[in-house]
């Protein structure tokens, strides 16, 4: 995903940091959305899961250290990175926080150099970076210097919007991708579909990849959205 596209979601239960944060986000040309507490960050991700979430570890109500545990278990949301933000210094800390599946850990108070650079490095571990201009997974070949996608030699009759979006799951396997996410990210934020097109050209690609058995590979994910795996089948 490309940074400045990216959507973080800030999880603080101090309104200051939040705006602080969301201050410096904008400025980098992110976008971000913000949860006081736990049950307010899990109705946001229910319904658009973000590029990146930072969060504190002492919210009310829920400890921040006991909701990464659960993100991090969750197939809906372990692939998303989370870095904590956090008062709590100590070394202990920071060891028990990247242990729990931390991908980073800061400190406050932090400086927005300090936060965003840590963000693009966040950002750039889960981009791909083929060494190839083929991707494969189990028989399935995304060949992009031929535009073709075939599967055992044979060459998958795709329309150009079905290519693109198959070639996305497959450079971003094992992620789950909300529908809004997906139209942004394939088809442009500047095209007005309605998200059950992202639905019609999953159906589509399904049927590419029934007679071969591997239409489990795009997953659906109940209420989020779709997942592209070559190891988890339906």
């Amino acid at each position: 995903m490309s940074e400045s596209h990216a959507q973080v979601l800030i999880i603080d239960d101090e309104s200051p940091i939040r705006d602080t944060i969301r201050m410096i986000l904008t400025q980098a040309g992110m976008t971000s959305r913000e949860a006081s507490n736990v049950q307010e960050a899990k109705m946001i991700l229910d319904k658009n899961p973000p590029s990146l979430i930072l969060l504190d570890w002492m919210l009310n109500g829920a400890s921040g250290i006991d909701y990464l545990r659960l993100l991090k278990q969750d197939v809906t949301t372990r692939s998303i990175p989370v870095i904590m933000l956090t008062a709590r210094g100590e070394e202990m800390d920071k060891v028990t926080g990247l242990e729990q599946g931390a991908d980073d850990y800061i400190t406050k108070p932090f400086s927005s150099r300090e936060l965003l650079a840590r963000i693009h490095t966040a950002l750039r571990r889960i981009e791909p970076h083929p060494a190839t201009d083929e991707v494969s997974f189990d028989c399935l070949v995304l060949n992009r210097a031929k535009h073709t996608i075939s599967i055992r030699h044979y060459p998958l009759k795709c329309s150009a919007m079905e290519y693109k979006l198959l070639g996305f799951f497959m450079t971003h396997p094992d992620r789950v991708y909300h529908r809004d996410q997906l139209l942004d990210l394939v088809w442009g934020r500047n095209v007005h579909v309605g998200d059950r097109t992202v639905d019609v050209h999953v159906r589509q690609i399904r049927k590419h990849l029934e007679p071969f058995g591997k239409d489990g590979m795009l997953q659906t994910i109940r209420g989020v959205g779709y997942m592209f795996s070559a190891t988890q089948h339906q």
